[in-house]
């Protein structure tokens, strides 16, 4: 007897459906798995076979067929061992349904029948509900994170008895619902905030304007300054991730397995800081079954790249793309794949080989040029502002004045973001000052003539590229947006253009 079983697999950060064909037929005892599987889905006959016996089935005896199509795409993970199972009793008519045709499979199955729970369910919920299925047969610890994906029934199953007898009718399952309002309510229990942080106003007000215009940021200063401690807390003051954005996060960090067990969705913006010994692949993604890397577990938050100049040359000149585009594609033998990487990059290093302020390291001038030239012009230029983060002095420290919350800073954030999503209704793929085209810059960024007298100055003295000028446009408008100025002054032209000199004061 042949069965289908409905089952789905993840091929970069989408899902595309597998149908599970089943044939039980006569013969010798053999079971055959095509349709390329990977050697976890071969593994899956022993997994499955003691699976059924010790769930009180029989397992077949003939030779048993199992086909995953579509046959020329390469199955990976052990994902599809519940449907095999379902297909194997369905085949075997152990079990009489007609519900196979209208429910998605995915598990992993224990040798006891216990059902684990598996990766990217997520991204198989939305493909499923696209499909036009009328649920989705998920473990019940990936129940919470199916059950986010409107218009779908999503059945928990701890084990495979559990399953035939909810297929069979011979037990009623409750679908799993979750309230995504009460999921976003929730408060944030800030493990940083800026309130901990004494004296740096100046660099608390550029990564306020960072955050307020999705820029990315390059910290500059001697060690014990604070930069890794402003950065950490930078992701306080961004504005709470929206439904959609929370989706996109969260098939990612899914796909990766990074969610808890029981969690339904990612609430809060990553936060992902790579040590400087990451590989391209770590930082990208990729390896032969390309996954998702560092970028994309921080789309729609931050990466934190401390001492930036020891990260491998390589290795960051491949960011220049995810930071033009938002997005990294990655080919390989068996295909091309994208993944999301819209994120605000923050770096932090020292100024000199010894940690240093110039005027004060005892290095030559030509060590503090090799060790500044690690870090190539054309990333510089794709960093909005650079901030130098000087020491902080004694009567800060010890004083009793506590800085400005992060709650505080970040409503004047989320007010300013208000302003751009207005601005930029017409365009949604354009979520900040930062993501602005030239077309928008020519819209939403003019000047009157005083203050274009201003920026032609600096770009002549500075000898900055016209990259740089675009970038200086963006945050000046971000700026402006924080004064809550529908039009771009030259004092916004000003303190917008005094966070481009830093690299160039150092690096001459």
């Amino acid at each position: 007897m042949l069965a289908r079983v409905c089952s789905a697999a993840v091929n970069g950060i989408e899902a595309f459906p597998v149908e599970v064909e089943v044939n039980d037929g006569y013969g010798d005892s053999k079971i055959v798995i095509v349709g390329l599987p990977d050697a976890a889905v071969r593994e899956s006959i022993d997994r499955v076979s003691t699976a059924l016996q010790n769930s009180g089935f029989k397992f077949t005896f003939g030779k048993t067929t199992i086909n995953l199509a579509p046959a020329d795409v390469k199955k990976e993970g052990p994902s599809f061992d519940l449907p095999i199972a379902v297909g194997i009793l369905a085949a075997s008519e152990q079990i009489e349904t007609d519900q196979l045709d209208n429910f998605v499979m995915v598990g992993e199955l224990a040798l006891t029948g216990a059902i684990r729970s598996v990766k990217g369910i997520l991204s198989i919920a939305i493909q499923a509900r696209d499909a036009g299925k009328a649920g989705i047969l998920v473990p019940a610890e990936n129940a919470a994170e199916a059950a986010v994906v409107n218009g779908l029934l999503v059945i928990p199953v701890r084990n495979l008895r559990e399953a035939a007898s909810f297929l069979g009718g011979e037990l009623k399952i409750s679908p799993t619902k979750v309230d995504i309002a009460q999921i976003f309510d929730q408060p944030m229990d800030e493990e940083y905030d800026f309130a901990d942080v004494k004296g740096q106003e100046s660099v608390k007000r550029a990564l306020e304007i960072a955050a307020a215009g999705g820029h990315n940021v390059l910290l500059i200063g001697p060690p014990g300054t604070g930069k890794s401690m402003l950065a950490k807390r930078l992701a306080t003051i961004l504005p709470p991730l929206t439904l959609q954005e929370a989706l996109d996060t969260t098939k990612v960090h899914s796909i990766v397995g990074l969610l808890k067990p029981g969690q339904a969705l990612v609430t809060r913006r990553p936060f992902r800081a790579p040590h400087h010994t990451a590989s391209d692949a770590g930082l990208l993604g990729g390896n032969i079954n390309p996954t998702p890397g560092e970028i994309s577990l921080a789309h729609h938050g931050v990466l934190f790249l401390d001492e930036l100049p020891e990260f491998k040359r390589s290795v960051l000149e491949t960011m220049r793309q995810p930071l033009e585009e938002g997005h990294v594609t990655i080919s390989r033998a068996a295909g091309t794949m994208t993944f999301p990487a819209e994120f605000m990059l923050v770096a932090a290093m020292n100024p000199t080989p010894d940690g240093k302020m110039p005027h004060e390291s005892k290095s030559s001038p030509r060590e503090i040029q090799n060790y500044l030239g690690r870090i190539s012009g054309p990333l510089l230029d794709r960093i909005d502002l650079h901030i130098e983060v000087p020491q902080v002095k004694f009567r800060e420290i010890t004083g009793e004045r506590t800085g400005e919350a992060s709650a505080q800073i970040r409503d004047r954030v989320v007010a300013a973001r208000e302003r751009q999503q207005k601005r930029f209704s017409a365009k949604p793929s354009i979520s900040c000052n930062a993501r602005m085209g030239s077309r928008e810059l020519k819209t939403y960024c003019a000047i009157d003539a005083d203050t274009l007298e201003l920026l032609k100055f600096a770009m002549s003295d500075l000898k900055l590229s016209a990259r740089a000028y675009d970038r200086i446009l963006k945050v000046a408008r971000t700026i402006a947006d924080l004064a809550g100025s529908e039009h771009i002054a030259s004092e916004h032209v000003s303190e917008a253009i005094q966070y481009r000199t830093l690299d160039r004061q150092l690096w001459t």
